[in-house]
């Protein structure tokens, strides 16, 4: 199913005439390639590290199937067919997964609305000049000094980005209790390596995955001495360009009174009910 410039490729499996269950794709395509095209590609990648069912029903008919059938066949060591079914049971089957893709991508295309507002919102709460494709979010911490850790969670326009997450344990010992030597240790390593990868911000072209490498925000879990601790690593990196803010927990950890800090301004507080600060408190 295509719809907006985005398409849904919904995947039914079958065994001994029983359903075992459905999967939903989302193949990132150019706008005006045809859903026959996408869905060729996506079958000769799909297959390439699975199994390949003796039969398999397509809602389009796509170009060179024959040609793709034998290719199939080779790799799998048997006859594969691909049929585009007109009538009867198999059609049903086809129509059924293709209303699935419709509401799949339907409910994926409103999620997307939705984070992209929360996004803008983010935009104008922290004074970015775009909206943000890529925030990263920093925490701390450790067992009574001991066992110290940090993370790194990403989000995006899809929403969390979990393959990009990141754990580090802290390597220097008198970093441990230390939460500000944490930060600096924590950030000193991930915009080191970040630089060596992908070179200045915004000189590299986007990884395999996609995913843009440099983040347009960085969260710390903290007031204004962990914004200062980031600041100072991203200056000696040459990284003082890159937005930074800080987000301490409210009196008794309330959530809901959290206080934001940005370099060179006064700290501030978001209403209540705003849907951004629900946002923000999820990433924290």
């Amino acid at each position: 199913a295509q719809e907006g410039g985005q398409t849904c490729i919904q995947v039914f499996f079958f065994r001994s005439y029983q359903n075992w269950g459905n999967r939903a794709y989302y193949p990132k395509a150019d706008r005006s390639v045809e859903p026959a095209e996408i869905l060729s590609s996506f079958l000769a990648q799909f297959y390439d590290d699975k199994p390949v069912p003796m039969l398999v029903l397509l809602s389009h008919e796509i170009e060179e199937r024959d040609l793709l059938e034998e290719a199939l066949s080779t790799h799998a060591g048997r006859k594969i067919e691909l049929a585009v079914p007109q009538r009867g049971e198999k059609k049903s089957l086809v129509d059924h997964a293709l209303t699935n893709a419709r509401e799949a991508l339907g409910r994926k295309m409103a999620e997307s609305a939705s984070q992209t507002k929360l996004l803008e919102g983010v935009q104008k709460v922290f004074g970015l000049a775009e909206m943000p494709r890529r925030i990263e979010v920093y925490d701390n911490s450790h067992i009574q000094g001991s066992n110290p850790v940090g993370a790194m969670i990403v989000a995006g326009p899809e929403g969390f980005i979990k393959a990009q997450y990141r754990k580090f344990n802290i390597k220097a010992e008198e970093n441990g209790s230390d939460d500000f030597a944490m930060m600096r240790e924590v950030l000193t390593r991930r915009f080191t390596r970040l630089l060596k990868e992908h070179g200045e911000e915004g000189e590299a072209e986007s990884p395999p995955s996609g995913v843009q490498a440099w983040p347009d925000l960085v969260l710390i879990d903290g007031g204004q001495g962990q914004l200062s601790a980031a600041k100072t690593v991203l200056e000696e990196l040459g990284l003082s360009e890159l937005p930074v803010a800080g987000v301490a927990k409210g009196p008794d950890r309330d959530a809901g009174r959290e206080h934001f800090y940005v370099p060179d301004k006064p700290s501030f507080m978001l209403e209540a009910h705003d849907p951004v600060l629900y946002y923000i408190q999820r990433l924290r």
